[in-house]
């Protein structure tokens, strides 16, 4: 039972001291929720369409800046811990490497996923989306950001040992997201129509499901590897 107990204590003592490491740097993570608002918000202005087109091709819109701006954010995952040599700690603690890697995925996905997710529904209003349709793409983002958070661990823990490995990483991690992309919007688009969303959902959980099975783990072993 002390086992346990003390894997729990890695995991949340992980999570608690990224969350507070992120007030250091807020810019970090403020950048990238500014631009999905601010592009987001300009993109029906710029185009010529009616209230219904405007709504139809929303969650498509609001998915791919969301998958952009999410992108922003992942090199950071693991850099600052290898700057200021926390990484090394991490790598010999009697954790498990694997429950570490995932209280930090966890953690990037608090910082930047779910800040999106919250303002998803205040943007959806300049496509013209009824609210109900703005919970269901707000649902859907949560779901799929998520398992981006998982994916895109296995992309930094690869690349961190590369210098300037932000758009190798977008390279590495972009191909996986859009199963996630076609998915995510079209279960939005289903329920708009009047059509069961259920289909949809099952995927993205599935997907995230299968990221989180061996996520942490492949992310451990690449963060070993890249430390020899």
């Amino acid at each position: 039972m002390n086992k346990y107990l003390s894997i729990w204590v890695g995991f949340t003592s992980t999570l608690k001291r990224d969350c507070l490491i992120s007030k250091k740097n807020l810019s970090q993570f403020l950048n990238p929720l500014l631009l999905f608002i601010l592009v987001s918000a300009s993109f029906p202005f710029a185009v010529n369409l009616n209230e219904s087109d405007l709504s139809a091709i929303g969650p498509g819109i609001i998915w791919i800046i969301a998958i952009l701006s999410f992108l922003l954010t992942l090199s950071n995952l693991y850099m600052h811990d290898q700057d200021d040599g926390c990484l090394d700690y991490m790598l010999l603690s009697p954790q498990p490497l694997p429950i570490l890697t995932f209280a930090k995925t966890f953690a990037h996905w608090i910082l930047s996923g779910l800040p999106i997710v919250l303002i998803c529904p205040l943007v959806a209003i300049f496509y013209q989306m009824e609210f109900d349709v703005s919970l269901i793409l707000a649902l859907t983002l949560s779901i799929g950001t998520f398992a981006l958070s998982l994916v895109g661990s296995i992309g930094a823990s690869l690349t961190l040992s590369t210098k300037n490995n932000s758009i190798l990483l977008s390279l590495l991690v972009l191909p996986v997201t859009i199963p996630i992309l076609i998915f995510g919007a079209k279960t939005v688009v289903l329920y708009q129509n009047g059509h069961t969303s259920l289909s949809g959902f099952y995927f993205i959980g599935a997907y995230c499901m299968f990221a989180l099975s061996f996520s942490p783990f492949v992310s451990a072993a690449a963060l070993r590897i890249g430390s020899e």
